[in-house]
């Protein structure tokens, strides 16, 4: 991934190839890129662009358009000096003033500090050069969330320019595009965002007040109303309070990342990929596939993804491909966690970092989810996951929202008391030699009489939190592929239920001997949402209809629930899409409130993310037998009695 400087001196025919292998490790199918909204990262000439050199032939800090920043020790500015360069491929007007007059152009990429644009026809005789003014508009998906916005007379300066019939310019913005809308929208939107929490904290507090007024006319109903509030705030502050673990440079134990996969072919690739692609020790990092006999192409892909990776090494094996990437299959399906477990089991390293097949790792993933365990005590650790399809439809805009409340809010103030209680999918990592202590209780658990197959994630974070610190590292980030179509959102849904109210139940059963306010916020989360369909029924359905009183404090109660996540998220990511979170509090209370009780009774479903195992189409398959063989059965019947 390029993270060159736009001042850097580059010959055309080198960009123009990167450009055209912009989006090679994009590697979904077809039809899948059609229907997904996603940025295209422009690649650098090196397939590898991250992987620091074995040999010592080339560092990362010292490429050529680095920065002081990246030539310095201090590896937070190396690491922001890197991401801040990051270039997308777009394809938007732009409008220059200058010397030359004000000009129509294209651009053609653009990162946080520059732009490359390429003159429109009616203008391609002109010369660019020396300072400038751009207005643009950078529209949603093209950058990451958050940076969709208006971009009016931004001052910048020209630094370079190259090609013959096509002449493109590289343009360096005076300010980056952080701060150019922090002094500009974000500025009032953070105002705004900060006015209204303090608001809408504020009306919660006094109808919770109003409560305990109340409180003798229905305990139950407002002493839940109580602890709702109280679990929802609390979460709110102490995730304030929480900071991630700081990079140490010198700290880089063995990891081995694991990913099984079960019909990915839209995304595998990308993932293997990323995963290879970090800013880690070769000698320290090793990439496992683990294909658990996909239905699709999956497997031909990650063969293909591995030949290409090891054809991208230099002749003297700067990067060790062949060393560090390994492919296994398994002899039939059995499922994810078994697919975990054989990867787990052939890890050389320490720590195991567990990544979804669906998922991307940010290039300095691994760096940051492993400074946490360098307290010994430590033995898992999440990571942060954001969602790569955002601006697909507003079912993705919806989970976007809630990914970002549910990792920088819910998980961030339980990583401030170092007990996460589930250890993200996407991303996590753990302790090898806890993982395989508790694998053979793993791989057999049972609930109710009926073994577990899914909540893999949740079910090895318990073992792990039963007698270990777990804990979320906000700075190691990772993006996913979310569903876009609500059938499969809603399978998603309840098999999260389903793992969740199991898991649940287990950690109750030592979560209180953790840090105090912990174990109360644990079991305060516990009780909400169980309860919540009970209380619903009562406040919308029980009182209206019997005592003919319409439930307002119910309603305005919710509607400040739902404010109070829009505004985090417009605080937190400043992103157009706060607006969603009010549409995911009313679908939530509408339609996923409603699988909870539902959870209850499947817990014998089988389902391995949001495809189906082969288990499952035999069962369908089973099913759908059973049914033409009835209808034959009556029909016969009917025939005879005629």
């Amino acid at each position: 991934m390029a993270k060159e400087g736009y001042a850097s001196a580059d010959g055309a025919g080198k960009d123009m190839d990167a450009a055209e292998r912009g989006a090679r490790v994009n590697r979904a199918t077809g039809a899948a890129q059609e229907d997904e909204v996603l940025y295209t990262v422009k690649e650098d000439r090196r397939l590898l662009s991250h992987v620091p050199d074995a040999t010592g032939h080339r560092s990362n800090r010292s490429r050529r358009g680095a920065s002081a920043a990246m030539e310095s020790d201090d590896y937070v500015l190396y690491e922001q000096d890197a991401k801040n360069g990051q270039r997308y491929l777009v394809d938007y007007p732009v409008k220059i003033e200058g010397a030359a007059g004000t000009l129509a152009a294209r651009a053609v990429d653009i990162s946080t500090t520059g732009i490359l644009v390429r003159l429109e026809e009616e203008a391609r005789e002109a010369e660019l050069s020396g300072e400038v003014k751009l207005t643009f508009e950078i529209e949603p998906g093209t950058m990451p969330e958050g940076y969709e916005m208006k971009v009016k007379k931004l001052p910048a300066t020209v630094v370079r320019s190259f090609g013959q019939e096509e002449k493109l310019y590289g343009i360096e913005f005076k300010k980056s595009l952080a701060q150019y809308a922090a002094a500009r929208r974000q500025g009032y939107m953070f105002t705004l965002a900060i006015f209204f929490l303090a608001v809408i904290t504020l009306i919660i507090v006094l109808m919770r007040a109003e409560s305990v007024i109340y409180f003798k006319f229905n305990r139950w109903l407002y002493l839940y109303s109580i602890i709702a509030a109280t679990f929802l705030l609390t979460r709110y502050l102490f995730a304030m309070f929480y900071r991630p673990v700081p990079i140490d440079p010198d700290y880089t134990p063995g990891v081995t990342i694991i990913i099984p996969c079960f019909d990915e072919e839209e995304w595998i690739q990308r993932t293997i990929h990323s995963c290879i692609n970090q800013d880690y020790p070769v000698d320290k990092l090793e990439v496992i596939v683990v294909d658990d006999c996909s239905n699709d192409r999956s497997a031909e892909r990650v063969q293909e993804m591995i030949a290409e990776l090891k054809a991208a090494d230099t002749n003297d094996s700067a990067y060790r491909v062949s060393e560090r990437i390994r492919f296994l299959q398994q002899p039939q399906n059995l499922g994810k966690r078994d697919a975990m477990a054989r990867g787990a089991k052939e890890a050389k390293h320490e720590l195991l970092v567990f990544v979804d097949s669906d998922s991307f790792l940010d290039p300095f993933a691994i760096r940051n989810i492993v400074q946490p365990f360098k307290d010994e005590e430590m033995g898992g650790v999440s990571g942060r996951t954001d969602v790569a399809n955002t601006y697909t439809n507003a079912l993705t805009k919806m989970q976007a929202v809630r990914y970002s409340i549910a990792f920088r809010v819910m998980k961030a103030a339980e990583g401030y008391f170092d007990a996460a209680t589930c250890l993200s999918g996407p991303l996590s990592c753990y302790r090898k030699d806890l993982v395989l202590k508790y694998m053979d209780a793993w791989l057999n658990q049972r609930f109710l009489g009926q073994k577990a197959t899914f909540g893999d994630d949740r079910s090895m974070t318990n073992f792990i939190l039963r007698h270990n610190r777990t804990t979320y590292q906000d700075s190691a980030v990772c993006m996913t592929i979310v569903p876009r179509s609500y059938s499969v959102f809603l399978r998603q849904q309840m098999r999260w239920k389903r793992s969740w109210l199991r898991e649940s139940l287990i950690a109750s059963r030592f979560m209180w001997k953790k840090e105090p306010f912990m174990s109360l916020g644990f079991y305060m989360g516990v009780l909400v949402p169980i309860a919540a369909p009970v209380v619903v029924i009562y406040n919308l359905l029980y009182v209206p209809i019997m005592h003919r009183v319409f439930p307002v404090s119910f309603v305005v109660g919710m509607l400040m629930m739902a404010l109070l996540m829009s505004m985090a998220q417009l605080l937190i990511r400043r992103s157009t899409t706060w607006i969603y979170a009010m549409w995911f509090c009313i679908y939530y209370e509408a339609v996923l409130l409603w699988q909870m009780p539902v959870a209850w009774v499947t817990f014998w479903k089988t389902t391995w993310g949001t495809r189906m195992t082969l288990a499952d189409i035999a069962a369908l398959n089973k099913k759908k037998n059973k049914e033409k063989d009835g209808r034959v059965i009556l029909g016969k019947a009917a025939g005879k009695a005629a």
